[in-house]
C-alpha cells in the first residue's frame, strides 16, 4: 500500500527511461487505484502491469472488491494471488487463493500466487511441510497448460522485517521443493516451464546470488521496488544472468 498515482506514475517512468532494452521480464503491480496512471505511462513499453488482488467472482454485491474483467479491461496482464500479507491479515487460505487462481487463468490474467512459511513454521522444520501443503492446494484442479501460464511467487515470510536472513541455498531448497511438487503433479517439461519467483527480501546486495540458483526463475521485489535505483540494480542483477 504505497504510491498513488502520481508518485506511482512517477516511478513507472523512470524505470521505463531507464530500462529501455531490457533482456529480462518487468513487470509491475502497483495499488489498483494507481493502476490506470501506471498502465498509461508505460504504454507502448515492455514492461507489464498488474494489481495485488483480486475477488473470484465476476460482478455483484461484493462491495470494494475487483474483478478480473475489471483488471483487464483497465489494461493490466498480472495479478498477485495469496500474498502472505494478505494469508496474514485478511485470513486467506489455501483454499480461496486456489479458486483465486483458477478465476485469473480463466479470465485470461497471469496469476503470481504466493506461497511460504513463517518463522515458527520455519524454526519448527515444518517449512517444507508447509509450503508442500499449500503448493499442493493451490494447483488442485488446475491443468499443465493453465499451470504453465501461472506464476509462483515463494516468500520466506520469516526472512522479511524478522532481522532473519535468507540464504541462497534455503531459497534454492524451497524453490527445488515447489518445481519438485509440479513435476511429480504434471511431469518434467511442464514443471520446468513454471517460473518461481523469490520473494523474500530480494535487494541489490543479494538479487545477483540469489538469481543465480538453478530453480530460482526472478524476484518478487517490495521495498527495493519502490526507489528506481534499487529496482533497477535488481534487474541489472538479473540481466548479467540471463
Amino acid at each position: 500500500m504505497n504510491l498513488g498515482p502520481k508518485a506511482g506514475s512517477a516511478l513507472a517512468k523512470a524505470i521505463k527511461e531507464a530500462n529501455t532494452s531490457s533482456k529480462v521480464e518487468i513487470v509491475v503491480c502497483p495499488p489498483v487505484l494507481t493502476a490506470t496512471a501506471v498502465v498509461n505511462e508505460l504504454n507502448g513499453s515492455k514492461i507489464g502491469v498488474g494489481v495485488q488482488n483480486m475477488y473470484t467472482e465476476t460482478s455483484g454485491a461484493y462491495t470494494g472488491e475487483i474483478s478480473a474483467e475489471m483488471i483487464l479491461e483497465s489494461g493490466c496482464q498480472y495479478v498477485i494471488l495469496g500474498h502472505s500479507e494478505r494469508r496474514e491479515y485478511f485470513k486467506e487460505s489455501d483454499e480461496f487463493i486456489n479458486k483465486k487462481t483458477k478465476k485469473a487463468l480463466a479470465a485470461g490474467l497471469t496469476p503470481i500466487p504466493c506461497v511460504g512459511e513463517v518463522l515458527a513454521e520455519r524454526k519448527s522444520g515444518k517449512h517444507v511441510e508447509i509450503v508442500s501443503n499449500q503448493v499442493n492446494a493451490l494447483i488442485e484442479g488446475i491443468s499443465a497448460d493453465d499451470i504453465k501460464k501461472t506464476v509462483i511467487a515463494y516468500e520466506p515470510v520469516w526472512a522479511i522485517g524478522t532481522g532473519e536472513t535468507a540464504s541462497p541455498e534455503q531459497a534454492q531448497e524451497m524453490h527445488a521443493v515447489i518445481r519438485g511438487i509440479l513435476e511429480t503433479a504434471y511431469g518434467t517439461e511442464t514443471a520446468q516451464a513454471v517460473r518461481i519467483l523469490y520473494g523474500g527480501s530480494m535487494k541489490p546486495e543479494n538479487a545477483e546470488e540469489l538469481l543465480a540458483k538453478p530453480d530460482v526463475d526472478g524476484g518478487l521485489i517490495g521495498g527495493a521496488s519502490l526507489k528506481a535505483d534499487t529496482f533497477l540494480a535488481i534487474v541489472n542483477a538479473a540481466e548479467k544472468l540471463s
